[in-house]
């Protein structure tokens, strides 16, 4: 039993003397963590959704924003192109695009792991001041005789995606470890579907822009012909969106640097049950984190080995997930992340013929082009995706995370085989539709729940590195579809052409990819309701329970070891 302190008051509780009374620290753990668990929904949880949920906002709102910023690029530095002038190339278009997919690859794997490592606390702000950075630098960038336009914003943006891909694990793990059992998976599906809101905001802010420099651009008739103020206008307008995208990372910084360690971090790897302990209590009350008296959390590090849960460590990682029951988790979420990405960015191809079917893929002066891209973007993210996103928060929780991936990933499945197959008979009409179906679907299904999934099937020691690890396995599904299976859709067509005769067999190949998505999410769990403990393994009487990674078939063989009985071991106790 710890012993009580002095001090505290109404103002500054004294968190400390609440789980004093606990001699036993597994159970000191196991009442701290169920307080989380069993928590009502309050401001604290909201505080806790709106922090991570901006990250997700700015990430969205940068790699959305350069699909809108890449032909005023064009614009302003391929002006005197042989070909094709005011237009920029299709492989600087790709480059810059594949850039930050390649930079969140890094991020993702790099973050995940020293999130694990160092604590969630010490790496949360980090991604996002490298985000602001690099933003503004693209923002500030500009071509010279050493280096061209295009080389200096894959720069940017491979530095930029590196903070997106720690913006992955980091606001998902921290959310998961924050949240009340009963409605985490609906908090961790709004902090993604700011992502719904961040792109809607590129399109707001592009199309307010486009207003503001009315004028200047109706003085082209088309791209080709955009010089003078045409062209400066132009080169304004495209780092005012891209500067823009900083904004709200600056006001979310501060929040992120002063948010307190989740408790399960602190318990589980670093091991200190005091300052676990009195972090819980400090949370819930609204404080930063718990005051705890030094003499008395020296004490409880000292009690730590008698934790049962096991030690983090790449012997252990390897014994882990080296057993089947594990491996295949890991193997479903990485799996089933792949095969959406490879499909969800190839959705996107559709985006040309989809604003021209509506009529926003054309104007009579560079100013309609603009206006025209910009509120066609809008309506094709209002239409499906942010209703996707909002559906899954409203049924994650009751439907559960396994159907709504397994509903999601069938239908997508036969929208992409309908697409494919029947491609000259549906007609633009019946294109959109499918289009807005398809995009309803990925977010009302896979695309969300990829990202719960990982924050909460894995034990505390190792849920950064693996959500890591299975949201770098999509951003290379990305990078594939983007580079390799994406171009396969002008095969066959003339040189400088903008047609797309492969399409209909691309959108085939998704259609399989998305079989596969099928397939992989029978590997996973249910995670619906169940406490993360329980989902690790850690309690007894569930199905997920496992003695040996829960610790307890190692303290069982220490107390027959030492002839050690529970009733002898409560008497030394008393």
């Amino acid at each position: 039993m710890a012993t009580r302190t002095a001090g505290g008051n109404a103002a500054f509780h004294n968190f400390h003397n609440d789980y004093a009374h606990i001699a036993d620290p597994n159970e000191r753990r196991r009442l701290a963590l169920a307080e989380i668990d069993k928590a009502p929904f309050g401001w604290y949880h909201v505080r806790a959704v709106v922090v991570a949920g901006i990250g997700f906002f700015t990430d969205a709102y940068d790699i959305f924003a350069i699909g809108l910023v890449t032909a005023m690029l064009g614009v302003v530095y391929w002006q005197t192109a042989a070909t094709k002038r005011g237009s920029i190339p299709t492989s600087a278009d790709t480059a810059i695009k594949v850039a930050t997919s390649g930079g969140t690859v890094i991020g993702q794997l790099a973050f995940g792991y020293l999130a694990d490592v160092v604590g969630r606390k010490r790496m949360y702000g980090l991604e996002l001041m490298i985000i602001i950075f690099a933003t503004v630098a693209q923002a500030l960038a500009s071509s010279s005789r050493s280096i061209s336009i295009v080389g200096i914003i894959i720069f940017w943006r491979v530095l930029m995606g590196i903070g997106i891909g720690g913006d992955y694990p980091l606001s998902s793990i921290i959310t998961s470890e924050f949240a009340t059992t009963k409605w985490r998976g609906a908090m961790m599906g709004s902090v993604f579907a700011m992502q719904g809101i961040g792109q809607f905001a590129a399109a707001i802010v592009t199309l307010i822009v486009v207003s503001g420099f009315k004028q200047s651009l109706m003085t082209a008739s088309s791209v080709a012909t955009c010089s003078g103020v045409c062209q400066l206008a132009v080169d304004k307008m495209w780092r005012v969106i891209i500067g823009f995208g900083a904004v709200p990372g600056c006001i979310a910084l501060y929040y992120r640097l002063t948010i307190p360690e989740t408790p399960r971090y602190t318990f589980d790897v670093s091991r200190d049950v005091v300052k676990a302990g009195s972090d819980v209590k400090a949370y819930m009350a609204g404080k930063a984190e718990g005051v705890t008296d030094e003499v008395m959390r020296v004490q409880g590090m000292q009690e730590a080995p008698q934790l049962d849960i096991p030690k983090a460590s790449w012997a252990d990682f390897v014994r882990h997930y080296g057993q089947w029951k594990y491996g295949k988790v890991l193997l479903g979420t990485a799996g089933s992340w792949f095969f959406l990405d490879v499909a969800f960015y190839g959705l996107s191809l559709n985006n040309a013929v989809i604003l021209k079917q509506i009529g926003y893929a054309s104007g009579k002066n560079v100013y309609e082009v603009f206006y025209n891209t910009a509120v066609g973007n809008l309506i094709i993210v209002c239409a499906g995706a942010i209703p996707g996103y909002w559906v899954t928060v409203a049924l994650v929780d009751t439907v559960g995370r396994k159907p709504i991936q397994i509903m999601g990933f069938t239908l997508l499945t036969i929208i992409f085989i309908i697409m494919g197959f029947a491609y000259d008979k549906i007609g633009g009409k019946g294109l959109l539709a499918l289009y807005v179906l398809g995009q309803f679907f990925f977010n009302f299904g896979p695309n969300a729940t990829t990202f719960i999934v990982p924050g909460e099937c894995f034990p505390t020691r190792y849920r950064s590195t693996s959500h890591g690890i299975s949201a770098a396995s999509g951003k290379v599904g990305s990078i594939l579809a983007q580079v390799l299976i994406g171009p396969l859709r002008t095969r066959g067509a003339p040189p400088g052409s903008t047609a797309s005769p492969w399409l209909n067999h691309v959108l085939e190949i998704y259609a399989l990819f998305m079989l596969c998505g099928l397939f992989t999410t029978f590997l996973i769990p249910e995670t619906k309701r169940k406490t993360l403990e329980q989902l690790a393994g850690e309690v007894p009487g569930t199905p997920e329970y496992d003695a040996e990674l829960a610790g307890h078939l190692h303290r069982k063989m220490s107390e027959q070891g030492s002839g050690s009985s529970p009733a002898n071991m409560g008497e030394k106790a008393v």
